[in-house]
């Protein structure tokens, strides 16, 4: 590489970022070119039709090829992701430019990938061909529409409402006028869509965690330029990085004591997806500021709600679904569970448990749900009476947290919406930061053999060796990069020493 190319990459004095930043490109490459055949494509695509897509997804070699560049990809990308992070160690001036042109950079492959380890973007699709077609998103399942199968979406959105909120429906349905009948053009405009989401969190989480006197350029490597983050928010397409994005920003628009603002942009924020009305009560919090006594408090709990209802009858008077996204998010019940959430796992082994006696298990998942979802409400509610105004954002991150926790369903990308205000308010060099490395570990093993397309005539045979390559070929890279690899097998053990009661267990 050349010496103005190097420039170009990465200033001096950071030795070998250069090197780190190319790594992490080819790694994102690698699964650019892996999603090609494992990526999802709407039957309708033209894509389908192209002589090299039809050999790469067609025949098993080719699968099997991209299952191998896609796995080897994400570790390639998150070898990449630990070396910088060593590398800009002491996180001093300049390092957050570096991180930010990581972001960039890692991104720019992924802008034209095939749908990865998910493929809501096709729902996306139907939920605005509903909205062009006069009928209710949160009543009617896309399956109400002519050739919804054809375009992608999966079969558990063809009865179900929409949980997003009503500002996305908008967006969908804006989007779906302009590129037409072109699924490939409506998923790219959906990702630019969250690209924007991305941009809003490169700005804000490094200015947010500069508010806790927190490394900026750290938690933006934390969050943004993890492997996890880039692959869910940029690959997948998923509208909760533009919902995340908008929360980013609006909690720091509340810690400047811009609280109107912050009132309008959570607002939008809710308006994509409504998880986020957790938020409301905190902002209103941080609005009050930090000498605000009880009677202040509850006052700024009234203007909050009442800019928040005013925005959110507007929009609903303007496309004429009102509160109906309200209804979905308290009613709606689902029928999944996850085995990596905690009450998915109590939920299956009871129904194993009832099942293996004869008895009806139908009423437990109903019944866990509303049991986490009161626990979590009620924790959310202890936490904005308690503790210091210094700790408040940090106190409404664990809100959020147990809302998503105490569920049955966990998505590894439902992590990426807490993680920003985890590291701006600061994770420790011990058994917090060693969490995060493990999760985002076992999620990128988890996604890259879960989420891989397979034409039908070749599952019976070809999904269950492709998913095994993939496991295969993720624990031998983990357990390289945790034990073996010279320059990253310090990084478990120091952040493990480091951790209090190890510490005081030794002695």
């Amino acid at each position: 590489m050349s010496a103005s190319k190097a420039e170009v990459l990465a200033p001096q004095p950071y030795a070998g970022v250069n090197k780190t930043l190319l790594s992490g490109i080819i790694g994102s490459s690698m699964i650019l070119f892996g999603s090609f055949g494992t990526g999802w494509l709407a039957s309708v695509s033209p894509l389908n039709r192209d002589p090299f897509f039809i050999m790469v997804r067609t025949e098993a070699t080719g699968v099997t090829i991209c299952v191998i560049l896609l796995a080897l990809g994400c570790w390639l990308l998150f070898r990449a992701w630990w070396r910088l992070g060593q590398k800009l160690k002491t996180w001093d001036e300049g390092s957050l430019k570096i991180v930010q042109r990581a972001v960039m950079l890692w991104s720019i492959p992924m802008l034209i990938a095939l749908p990865i380890m998910s493929r809501d973007v096709f729902a996306y699709i139907g939920q605005g061909r509903l909205v062009d077609a006069g009928q209710d998103p949160y009543v009617d399942g896309i399956s109400s529409l002519n050739n919804w199968f054809q375009l992608g979406a999966d079969t558990m959105w063809a009865q179900d409402g929409t949980p997003y909120g009503p500002l996305f429906l908008t967006i969908e349905y804006i989007v779906v006028n302009i590129v037409g009948g072109s699924t490939d053009a409506a998923v790219l405009a959906f990702r630019a869509i969250a690209v924007i989401g991305v941009l809003l969190c490169l700005r804000y989480v490094p200015k947010l965690a500069e508010l806790h006197s927190v490394s900026g350029a750290k938690a933006t490597w934390m969050t943004v330029a993890n492997p996890l983050f880039l692959v869910n928010f940029v690959a997948s397409a998923h509208n909760d990085a533009l919902m995340t994005g908008l929360s980013v920003w609006a909690v720091y628009l509340a810690c400047k004591r811009h609280g109107f603002w912050a009132i309008v942009v959570l607002a939008a924020s809710i308006g994509v997806k409504p998880i986020t009305l957790v938020l409301l009560p905190f902002i209103g919090l941080l609005w009050a500021g930090p000498e605000a006594k009880w009677p202040r408090r509850f006052l700024y709990w009234f203007y909050s709600g009442s800019i928040f209802l005013v925005l959110m009858t507007l929009v609903g008077w303007l496309n004429g679904y009102w509160f109906g996204w309200l209804s979905v998010l308290l009613n709606y019940t689902g029928t999944g569970v996850s085995i990596v959430a905690p009450l998915g796992m109590l939920t299956i082994a009871l129904q194993g448990i009832f099942g293996s006696f004869g008895m009806e298990t139908d009423w437990i998942l109903s019944v866990i749900k509303t049991g986490g979802r009161l626990l979590g409400v009620g924790l959310a509610i202890v936490l904005m009476f308690r503790g210091k105004y210094s700790h408040l954002v940090q106190r409404m991150g664990i809100a959020y947290a147990a809302i998503v926790v105490l569920s049955p369903v966990i998505q590894p990308w439902y992590l990426l919406w807490l993680l920003p205000f985890f590291a701006a308010t600061g994770l420790r060099d011990d058994w917090q930061m060693l969490w995060l490395h493990l999760t985002t570990i076992f999620f990128l093993a988890y996604q890259a053999a879960d989420q891989i397309f397979v034409w039908q005539f070749l599952q019976e045979d070809l999904v269950p060796r492709v998913q095994l390559i993939s496991w295969g070929i993720s624990i031998l890279c983990a357990l390289f990069l945790v034990f073996l690899d010279p320059k990253t097998k310090k990084i478990c053990p120091e952040l493990l020493s480091s951790t209090n009661w190890l510490k005081k267990k030794a002695k």
